[in-house]
Parts: structure tokens; C-alpha cells; sequence
């Protein structure tokens, strides 16, 4: 699950990271009335779930009432497209109105799950504003690291080594990163995350330590013990499909290709995905129907796989163990007759009443369903089809 960073900010203020005051609206009107509010010098952010805004052109720094009325118009108007959305664009709903600081320098700091040693990390970096991929690729030097133990959480020593690592001498900036790196921490345990960061935190030319960009993601499967959270979560940032799979317990994620996977087991998904990539296609989703599914499961499934108009083809690549072969092929028989395929389906089916299956699909006789051997000649079947 992903917030707003207007809401990553709320969450850093309760915890007590400083943070410049802001207002959040969703139309030009209430635009003017926060700048009004706010006054002097303000930046207008559009909060949207995709990176590169300001290249984007939706973050604009503001000085007046005229300004702050062109950017909210033209923000709430058009559709922002960056490398992260697609030139389909996303549409902006709501803006962040924040007070605007006169930046001296900026540093970067997050906390991420470190799966190879399976705990939290807590990362900081003199080289702010900028994607830390880039800095991590360029300049690793440059990104200071401290592991966090699973129990005692941040040590205070790591806390203070942490800030020293900026480079900020000065007692009362020192306070105010370590301030920083506390509360971020802080808000990860709390809130059950993934990812908190702050990029970037600033030291302000007035000598402030202050966090003006945040980005939270947080354990889908534990938000339902946070009803802060539940209360944050913007459906209208959802994609429709995933929104639909979740109400069949279906584990549905779009993708860009046009090759449908439906597959049962989250492994098997990932190589089925590899395969397809491998014969030259691309998969349109990653779709895992889990081990106990339904026939009314599986025909959903179908839904919404084909609900994406890219799709041109369809790999069912089902391993019968809890999930049988016959149940699949009885989903596929009757999707059939419900919904109809326009596009060809390769079926390949191992294990739990496979021999059944494979006779189902035989006396359907349904041209569109197409055997396959193994999931080799599978994935060379389908991208051809597609080709």
C-alpha cells in the first residue's frame, strides 16, 4: 500500500520530524485559499503514485495568487506523464500547497528491509534530491548504512553516526538529523513498512533541518491492524483490475505486455513470466489463482485477464496439487461459454487429475483452447500466436 507524500508528511509530524506547513486541496479555489493561508513563497506539488513530477512539470514554486492559480489550473487540468506512468498519463486529484525554504544543501535518508540479512536498514547520504539508484550506482562511497536489530531497534550511538555521516557540524543540526533519522524509523516500526524515506531532508540557508519530500509503502498484509492506514488508502489510485482480483482472492498485478498468464503458485507465476520473456513475448500481468481456487475463481480470472485490451494471447500454465487440473479445465470450458476467447489459449496442465483435464478440453472441442506439451512448448506456442 502507497500514500500520498502530504499524508508520508502527516505521519513524519506526529513523529516528530520537522516539516514545513502545508495544506492539501483538490481544486484551484481551495489552491488560493491555502496560499493565503500559508503566504510568501509556496511550492504546489501534485500528489499522484509516480516519480518524476518536477521534470513532469507538476511541481511548480510559487510567489503569488496568479502563479498559484496558473500551476493548480493547469495541474488539475491535465494529465501528468513521466517515465513512471506511461504516456497514458495519471490524473491529478489532489495538490500539496507546502511552504517553500531557501535550501542550503540536500541529503537523502530511508529505511528499507534488508532481505539478505533480514532486518531493517536505516540509509543516508550526503548526495540528496536525486534517485538514490543513481547515487548507489554512481558514487556507493557516498550512502551510509546501519542495521537495525530486529528487537532493540535504533541504537542511539547508530543514530548519532549516522547524522555525523552528513557532514553537519553545527550541535543544533546535528539534533535536528538525528531528530530526522528517529521519527523515520519510528514511523517504519509503527506503521508496519517497507519503505520510508526523505528526499530530501534540507539544511535551510536560515541553518533548519527540515524533511520536504517523503515517500511511504507499507505491508499490504498488515494494514489491517492500522486503521490509520485503512483511513489514508486512496482507491482512486488503485488499478481497477487488482481492485476486482482482491475481492476473488486472486493475486493480480498489470504489467505491459500482451501475453496473459494464469497460473497457480506464486513461483510458478515469476517462471512462467521468465519463459514467455525468454521466447520473445512479454506478459501482460502476473496472475497467481492460488492453491485453492474455485471454478468461479478461474472464470474471474479469465475476466479480468482479458479485460485489458492489449492482451492477444493467453498462458494457462497450471501444476495440479490443491488447485486440480479438472477444476481448471472446467473453468476454462465454461469461461468459454460465458465470456468467449477472441484470442488463443495454450494450455499447459501437469499433476492432480491431469488425465481428466486433458479429456475435458479434448470433448469441448473448442478451437481458441490450444494443449501443450510442457511449459516450453507452451511459451513458444502463445508467443507465436501473438507474433
Amino acid at each position: 500500500m502507497k500514500v500520498h507524500e502530504y499524508q508520508a508528511r502527516e505521519l513524519l509530524k506526529e513523529a516528530g520530524v520537522p516539516v514545513p506547513d502545508s495544506m492539501v486541496v483538490d481544486a484551484v479555489p481551495a489552491a488560493l485559499d491555502a496560499y493565503s493561508k500559508i503566504g510568501g513563497k509556496v511550492v504546489v506539488k501534485a500528489q499522484v503514485f509516480a516519480g518524476g513530477r518536477g521534470k513532469a512539470g507538476f511541481v511548480k514554486l510559487c510567489d503569488n495568487q496568479a502563479a498559484v492559480k496558473e500551476a493548480a489550473t493547469f495541474m488539475l487540468a491535465n494529465k501528468m506523464v513521466s517515465v513512471q506512468t506511461g504516456p497514458e498519463g495519471i490524473e491529478v486529484k489532489k495538490l500539496l500547497i507546502a511552504k517553500a525554504v531557501d535550501i542550503d544543501t540536500e541529503y537523502y535518508m530511508a529505511v528499507v528491509l534488508d532481505r539478505a540479512k533480514r532486518c531493517p536498514v536505516v540509509m543516508v547520504s550526503r548526495e540528496g534530491g536525486v534517485e538514490i539508484e543513481v547515487v548507489a550506482e554512481k558514487n556507493p562511497d557516498a550512502i551510509v548504512k546501519a542495521w537495525l536489530h530486529p528487537h532493540l531497534g535504533l541504537a542511539s550511538f547508530q543514530c548519532a553516526q549516522l547524522a555525523a555521516s552528513l557532514g553537519l557540524t553545527d550541535k543544533a543540526q546535528l539534533k535536528g538529523a538525528q531528530k530526522a533519522i528517529k521519527g523515520l524509523v519510528d514511523v517504519f516500526y509503527k506503521y508496519d513498512c517497507a519503505l520510508a524515506e526523505i528526499n530530501p531532508l534540507v539544511r535551510t540557508t536560515d541553518g533548519e533541518i527540515l524533511a520536504i519530500d517523503a515517500k511511504m509503502n507499507f505491508d499490504d498484509n498488515a494494514t489491517f491492524r492500522h486503521k490509520r492506514l485503512q483511513e489514508m488508502h486512496d482507491p482512486s489510485e488503485d488499478n481497477e483490475l487488482e481492485v476486482r482480483a482482491q475481492k476473488h482472492d486472486l493475486s493480480y498485478i498489470a504489467l505491459d505486455g500482451n501475453i496473459g498468464c494464469l497460473v497457480n503458485g506464486a513461483g510458478l507465476a515469476m517462471a512462467t513470466m521468465d519463459i514467455i520473456k525468454l521466447h520473445g513475448g512479454e506478459p501482460a500481468n502476473f496472475l497467481d489463482v492460488g492453491g485453492s481456487v474455485t471454478t468461479e475463481g478461474a472464470i474471474e480470472a479469465f475476466r479480468i485477464i482479458l479485460s485489458d485490451e492489449k492482451v492477444n494471447g493467453i498462458l494457462v500454465n497450471i501444476f495440479g496439487g490443491i488447485a486440480k487440473c479438472d477444476t481448471i479445465a472446467e473453468a476454462l470450458i465454461a469461461a468459454a461459454k460465458e465470456i468467449g476467447f477472441k484470442v488463443p489459449v495454450v494450455v499447459r496442465l501437469e499433476g492432480t487429475n491431469v488425465e481428466r483435464a486433458r479429456q475435458l478440453l479434448a470433448d469441448a472441442a473448442i478451437p481458441q483452447l490450444i494443449p501443450a506439451a510442457d511449459l516450453t512448448d507452451a511459451a513458444t506456442k502463445v508467443c507465436a500466436k501473438v507474433a
